[in-house]
């Protein structure tokens, strides 16, 4: 029985791809690559999964700009995503103020200064007035309010209710992580999911990747589909050998969501 004809795609088309869609992300001409791996970034990274459809620019710029901030890429690289995320407005400079904040709580104070301080440059390049983000507090409260609020905010976002905080840490959490900061409007809930899951899957801590990886699915904010594009995306930055344990995990959690089963069920 004779053999269908085989398709042959063109490796410059695909290099075409890569450097539009690099220009159009980094917010600058694309430069044609000086060495091998320049060239994975035009013909992989760019061609192949920055033009998948399976998640939305919009998330793949904050999954972008969280791992670069936390996977050891340069400066010059974490400035290109924030001035593509500027420049597409697929984020506003708002928005990336509190997303620096966000990823300062799952990556770190330090990585969230690389973003904030990311973020002013490329504000400063475009010419921007600065952002009005509401301050944290800026009038009395009630202690006992907060950790209430804490307390709700914790069981929308985890779908699952929180423990006593009976010691430093777990005030910490209560108070000021979900009591304050995941109540904050300036930056949704979806969007800050996929700051939160960078977060975790660089901690390599197993409760917290479980749990969110669970949570984000449970809740609503991301899709099945969506969950195992978010860990193509982070592979690109976070390596194939995390990025194959999350993979696992997001396949166990999808498998307990749908039969409605909590994360550790």
């Amino acid at each position: 029985m004779d053999q269908p004809a085989m398709t042959l795609l063109d490796p410059r088309d695909r290099s075409a791809r890569g450097l539009a869609i690099e220009g159009d992300v980094t917010g600058r001409a694309a430069a044609a690559p000086a060495t091998l791996l320049e060239e994975s970034w035009r013909d992989f990274v760019f061609a192949e999964v920055w033009a998948r459809p399976g998640l939305p620019r919009r998330a793949r710029f904050l999954v972008a700009m969280a791992s670069a901030a936390t996977c050891g890429l340069a400066d010059t690289q974490l400035d290109d995503f924030v001035r593509g995320a500027l420049t597409t407005e697929a984020l506003t400079l708002v928005e990336l103020r509190e997303a620096a904040l966000h990823l300062a709580v799952y990556s770190g104070w330090g990585n969230g200064g690389r973003l904030d301080r990311a973020v002013t440059r490329m504000s400063k390049e475009q010419g921007l007035a600065p952002a009005e983000v509401p301050p944290i507090r800026s009038a009395p409260w009630d202690p006992e309010e907060r950790v209430a609020q804490g307390h709700a905010a914790f069981h929308k976002v985890m779908t699952f209710p929180p423990g006593p905080p009976s010691n430093p840490y777990l005030e910490g959490i209560n108070n000021f992580v979900f009591g304050e900061m995941w109540r904050r409007p300036g930056l949704d809930e979806r969007s800050r999911r996929w700051i939160t899951l960078v977060g975790v899957c660089e901690s390599g801590a197993d409760i917290p990747i479980r749990s969110h990886i669970h949570a984000a699915m449970a809740s609503g904010n991301c899709e099945p589909a969506e969950m195992l594009e978010f860990v193509l995306q982070y592979g690109t930055h976070a390596g194939w050998p995390k990025a194959s344990r999350i993979n696992g995990v997001v396949l166990d959690m999808i498998g307990k969501v749908e039969n409605g089963l909590p994360w550790h069920g």
